[in-house]
């Protein structure tokens, strides 16, 4: 399968320094195998975020990739990999790294960021490990959300749930997840 049949005009550019094979993940809903082979550098970051990122706005939200031919990755390299990190966790998504080469694994624990990906060793374990959390359907934002005082009825923009003080007449509220508004 070509990869513009998995992702429309995913192929449309190009670049020689990193190429990229995608392979649809049947056993897993919404997952999507890249298979990387070259290096991410600060020359070709954008290139491989506009791919990835149009991956996971054709709805794959659950990506693997597979480095065992990645050579190199640059601190924006990894840069690349928080971006796509932060564009799926709310969709009920989340990556894996897989096959990871020593010199490669050494420059996401140089930087800290070998404990923010999930780090696999082989595609059964990377399935496996998305299969024990079922994928969330994309359900509408709660927040902001405009909300009414119980006491004085002033209109409030909430931007998150939490504890917050009316502005009105200085009662604590408290805000759920889901929006509820409560005294507290």
């Amino acid at each position: 399968m070509v990869n513009n049949d998995i992702v429309r005009g995913f192929d449309d550019e190009k670049d020689d320094s990193l190429k990229i094979k995608l392979v649809k993940v049947d056993e897993a809903p919404r997952c999507l195998m890249l298979s990387l082979t070259g290096y991410i550098d600060t020359y070709n970051s954008n290139f491989f975020q506009k791919r990835v990122l149009k991956a996971i706005e054709s709805g794959f939200v659950r990506l693997i990739f597979q480095c065992g031919s990645l050579n190199y990755v640059s601190s924006t390299g990894i840069g690349s990999f928080t971006t796509f990190l932060k564009a799926v966790k709310p969709q009920g998504g989340d990556l894996v790294m897989m096959d990871i080469q020593p010199k490669v694994y050494e420059v996401f624990q140089l930087l800290g960021f070998s404990q923010f990906f999930n780090i696999r060793d082989n595609i059964d374990d990377s399935i496996s490990f998305f299969n024990a959390v079922p994928v969330t359907d994309n359900k509408p934002a709660v927040f902001p959300k405009v909300v009414s005082c119980p006491i004085c009825y002033k209109k409030l923009k909430a931007v998150k749930a939490g504890r917050f003080r009316c502005s009105e007449c200085k009662s604590i509220l408290a805000i759920d997840g889901t929006g509820q508004v409560l005294l507290g």
